[in-house]
């Protein structure tokens, strides 16, 4: 799977209809009303996001793998 940095992520969500709903230090909470859909994505800016949390947003967002390359 490619990197992606926390933008990029954003950018993904939101073309998918996730809006942010709130923060926390630099977590973000990113809720998609329609498919019901939460995921946190941290905020570190320009460095990339570990495989594992990537794959846990992927996971949680229900975007298609296909969407995220």
């Amino acid at each position: 799977m490619k990197h992606f940095t926390s933008q990029e992520v954003v950018s993904i969500l939101k073309k998918h209809g996730f809006i942010l709903v709130s923060q926390k230090g630099s977590h973000q909470k990113w809720r998609n009303y329609d498919s019901k859909k939460q995921v946190i994505v941290p905020d570190h800016k320009g460095k990339q996001l570990p495989e594992g949390t990537l794959r846990s947003i992927v996971k949680g967002s229900a975007i298609p793998e296909e969407d995220w390359k």
